[in-house]
């Protein structure tokens, strides 16, 4: 699987076809929403969706921004994972 990062967003492929994707709005005040995770269905349960909120994480790191994880998907993940701690917002 291949991630590329877009325009307040990260895109999951998979043979070149997307097949998931996480986005976020920019607060511009340091912090970015995630606001939206979705995996296509004939792809889910592959662990594809936490893979693009890590993904998110990682950036988010680069560029010194907190997190608030307003998507279910994604806060979920932020409950569960102890390590992103360090950006969130919440």
């Amino acid at each position: 699987m291949e991630l590329k990062r877009g325009d307040q967003k990260i895109e999951a492929y998979l043979d070149n076809q997307a097949v998931g994707e996480i986005t976020y709005s920019d607060t511009r005040g340091g912090k970015w929403i995630i606001d939206h995770t979705y995996v296509d269905p004939k792809h889910r349960n592959q662990q594809i969706g936490e893979q693009l909120v890590k993904a998110i994480v990682e950036w988010a790191r680069e560029e010194k921004v907190k997190l608030l994880p307003l998507c279910p998907f994604a806060k979920r993940e932020f409950e569960q994972k102890s390590d992103y701690e360090d950006v969130s917002a919440e």
